[in-house]
């Protein structure tokens, strides 16, 4: 999945630097995003993690993403956390194409975020757009 969101990166944000920081198991994610924030002083951090069905899989996920959003409030910083569970669709070809388009969705995301602050997603809000799967529509007024 990094490697979809380094191209979107790559070509939205031609001068940035990229640090890429791989952890042995989705519950390191949070002390990397950390390091990355703090020690490397990065703007944002975009994390990548794969989910197992079983619920072992999902606690650990639950713990990971607590970690996230405790690191994001005590930064101030945006922390873009792309995941994708395997039981989201018994197909391999179709959870290949979920993670592909939820890492460049994102990808776009952050940039966005990057470039032009905390209003840069709000034409996109109430518009059913989803990371990973076809778009459901606005909501109606």
């Amino acid at each position: 999945m990094a490697k979809y969101a380094i191209k979107v990166i790559e070509y939205e944000l031609p001068k940035a630097t990229i640090i890429r920081y791989t952890v042995p198991g989705i519950k390191d994610i949070p002390v990397a995003a950390r390091k990355l924030l703090i020690d490397e002083k990065c703007d944002a951090v975009i994390t990548f993690g794969w989910v197992g069905p079983g619920l072992v899989d999902k606690y650990s996920y639950l713990a990971m993403s607590i970690g996230l959003i405790m690191l994001q409030i005590m930064t101030g910083k945006h922390i873009i956390d792309v995941t994708v569970h395997e039981d989201e669709t018994n197909d391999p070809d179709e959870l290949y194409n979920i993670a592909v388009d939820r890492a460049k969705k994102h990808a776009l995301n952050l940039v966005k975020l990057l470039k032009y602050g905390g209003e840069a997603l709000t034409k996109y809000a109430g518009k059913g757009l989803r990371q990973g799967y076809p778009d459901v529509g606005s909501l109606k007024d």
